[in-house]
């Protein structure tokens, strides 16, 4: 049987792999639903672009799902203090993705213009706010979030909703939103023709370029403008959790710390740079396959540093330092991360089979004609 410290680093990393698989299999189907009001110019348009990802948003959203099941089982206490304390946060990304099923089944059962544009808006909202909200809240966990726990390890959170939307925070939005946009636009590139792939084009490279930027200045801010924490006690890693056994300071630079002990690490962040700098430049040479792979990369670079910077950190306290969630306090029995971990081994690689093999099934471009010709078939 695999030691308990091994099952709670096993599980940080597998976390990673479901937060990096979201990004990259729903987060373009977000990003095709943010650019549809704008690289769509009429109806066909707009079912031309709906109609690229009409047959795959369902099974992406597993990602999400998986996600959140997996923070749910593996780090109880991280999950119970996230949503209770980004309660009304985590509200308006349910609301907005309310919009995303009721948008492609009943987008274009009517053919009144006005009924259709309104759900045009409705998908735009189901695939712009949700990264939004998920940028904003990685923000609050590097800057600190004001929980939290009693003796009994019951949590309080001690902050509001608008607090969270300081300007940092806003900024990580930025970078999400972006990122994945961008993402969405190459996929995109990679599954229209003609106009909607040169509009795809203007805006892969706007929003590459900002994520980009985005992403420079909130590492330059975390660096130098955001204390970050440091265990100063010593760490038992295969001790039951218990998050208050152990001493925590703020320190400046803090959240560099693991780039100077682990120099290798200094890889992540610029697989960000790599994958997405890459990605611009196989789009604007029409290699889109290439360049939807290289977004990728640079999503996997984008949440890895976030994880890397913060390490063994998973949700830092501002408002009781000890009460700080790691890596190593927050997580299950060992016994409920083995099983989970079984299941994971069997059940991942089924999810990668089927996905591939729905989209080599369903691959190549959609077109004008094809809408026009399946009208009552396609989205």
């Amino acid at each position: 049987m695999i030691d308990y410290p091994t099952l709670k680093l096993i599980w940080w990393l597998l976390v990673g792999v479901l937060l990096i698989g979201f990004a990259v299999m729903d987060g373009h189907d977000m990003g095709v639903g943010t650019l549809l009001p704008f690289v769509g110019r009429d109806d066909v348009e707009r079912r031309v672009v709906i109609n690229t990802v009409g047959p795959h948003w369902d099974g992406n959203q597993v990602w999400f799902i998986t996600a959140g099941g997996a923070i749910f089982a593996a780090w109880p206490l991280v999950y119970a203090t996230a949503f209770s304390g980004f309660y009304w946060a985590m509200l308006v990304v349910l609301w907005a993705l309310f919009f995303r099923p009721v948008g492609f089944d009943y987008r274009s059962k009517i053919r009144d213009p006005r009924w259709r544009s309104t759900w045009d808006w409705g998908l735009f909202i189901g695939g712009f706010v949700p990264p939004l909200i998920f940028g904003v809240a990685f923000g609050n966990l590097l800057q600190g979030v004001p929980f939290r726990f009693d003796a009994n390890l019951v949590s309080y959170y001690e902050g509001s909703f608008w607090g969270l939307l300081n300007p940092f925070a806003l900024l990580c939005g930025v970078v999400s939103s972006a990122m994945v946009t961008f993402h969405g636009a190459v996929y995109l590139m990679h599954r229209t023709e003609g106009d909607i792939q040169r509009r795809a084009r203007t805006w892969a490279t706007v929003t590459g370029l900002l994520a980009l930027a985005a992403f420079t200045l909130a590492g330059v801010w975390l660096a130098y403008g955001i204390d970050g924490y440091v265990i100063t006690s010593a760490v038992n890693a295969a001790a039951q959790p218990d998050p208050l056994t152990k001493t925590v300071v703020r320190a400046p630079g803090a959240w560099l710390a693991n780039y100077r002990l682990y120099p290798s690490t200094l890889l992540v962040p610029l697989l960000a740079y790599a994958g997405f700098g890459l990605a611009l430049l196989l789009a604007r040479r029409g290699l889109t396959f290439a360049a939807f792979w290289a977004s990728a990369v640079g999503l996997a670079g984008v949440i890895g540093t976030a994880g890397v910077s913060m390490f063994p950190f998973v949700m830092p306290s501002s408002l009781d330092l000890a009460s700080s969630l790691t890596v190593w306090d927050s997580v299950s029995s060992q016994r409920t991360l083995g099983v989970m971990l079984v299941a994971t081994l069997i059940f991942m690689p089924t999810i990668i089979v089927y996905t591939r093999w729905a989209y080599s099934v369903m691959r190549g471009k959609v077109t004008a004609a094809y809408v026009r010709e399946h009208d009552h078939s396609a989205y």
